[in-house]
C-alpha cells in the first residue's frame, strides 16, 4: 500500500459512515511500512479484525479470503487494499466478501494495475477500472477511482454498498472528493522531481507519465437507482 491509497482509505472513512465490524483482508503489516499499512486508526470506535494468510503484525486471524471463516451477513465493512492481486482465485474471494457482508454493508477494495511483480506469497493478477466495475455489478451503489495516466493507471479502487444501503448522495460524493484532494497524494523527493523534469525535457512526457501523473485521480459515482447521480471528476496532479 502506498501513501495515496492510505489517503483514499482515510477519505472514505471520513466521508461515509461505515458499519461494523470492520474486516480487513490482507492485514499483514510488512516491516518498514507499518505506519502506512495500519488502517485501524481510521476506525477508532469499531470492532476491527485483521485477516491474512500468515500470522504476524496486524493479523488477528489467519484465514483465506477464498473461504472466509465468518457467518453469512456477519460483517459490516470489508476493507482490502493491495491484496487481491495475490489471491489465486480472486473471483471466489469477491463472492465470499459478498456472502459475509450485511445487506447494508460496504466493501472497500483497491488493486494495482501498473505495478511491478511482488510476491506475498505470489502475484497473479492486475485489475482495470472496468474489471472492478464488472466484479462489483451486484452492488447497486458504488464509487470507482484510479490514479495515474488515464490509459495506464497505477492503482484502481472502489467503495461499493450492498442493496439495503441508501444510494450515495451528491453531498457525500462532494465531501469524498474534497477529502481526496486533501489526503490522496503520493510524495516524491525533490531530487526525483528534478531528475524527472530534466528527463521530460530530453525525452518527452510519455516515458515518465506514470511518475509525473501519479497524483492524477479520477472518480466515478454510480447509483443504479438514481442514474442522474453519475459523476466523474479529475483532480489536479
Amino acid at each position: 500500500m502506498n501513501h495515496l491509497l492510505r489517503g483514499v482509505a482515510r477519505a472514505i472513512s471520513e466521508a461515509f459512515e461505515l458499519p461494523g465490524p470492520i474486516l480487513e483482508i490482507g492485514s499483514y503489516q510488512v516491516a518498514g511500512h507499518w505506519a502506512a499499512n495500519d488502517l485501524r486508526p481510521f476506525f477508532p470506535n469499531q470492532k476491527y479484525i485483521g485477516l491474512d494468510s500468515r500470522a504476524g503484525p496486524g493479523v488477528d486471524r489467519v484465514g483465506n479470503v477464498e473461504e472466509l471463516p465468518f457467518e453469512d451477513g456477519s460483517v459490516g465493512t470489508v476493507v482490502s487494499l493491495s491484496a487481491f492481486e495475490h489471491v489465486k482465485r480472486f473471483w471466489r474471494g469477491f463472492e465470499e466478501v459478498h456472502r459475509v457482508l450485511r445487506p447494508d454493508g460496504a466493501f472497500v477494495v483497491a488493486c494495482p494495475f501498473f505495478f511491478r511483480i511482488h510476491h506475498f506469497p505470489d502475484d497473479y493478477w492486475r485489475f482495470t477500472p472496468s474489471a472492478l466495475k464488472a466484479l462489483l455489478e451486484r452492488y447497486p451503489s458504488k464509487i470507482l477511482g484510479w490514479h495515474g495516466p488515464r490509459h495506464r493507471p497505477a492503482n484502481v479502487w472502489a467503495l461499493a454498498f450492498r442493496e439495503r444501503r441508501p444510494a450515495i448522495t451528491e453531498a457525500q460524493f462532494a465531501s469524498y472528493q474534497a477529502l481526496l484532494n486533501e489526503y490522496a497524494r503520493e510524495p516524491l523527493s525533490w531530487h526525483r522531481c528534478v531528475r524527472y523534469a530534466v528527463a521530460r525535457l530530453l525525452c518527452g512526457r510519455g516515458p515518465f507519465a506514470s511518475y509525473l501523473e501519479r497524483n492524477r485521480v479520477e472518480t466515478i459515482c454510480q447509483n443504479s437507482t438514481a442514474p442522474s447521480l453519475l459523476r466523474a471528476q479529475t483532480l489536479a496532479s
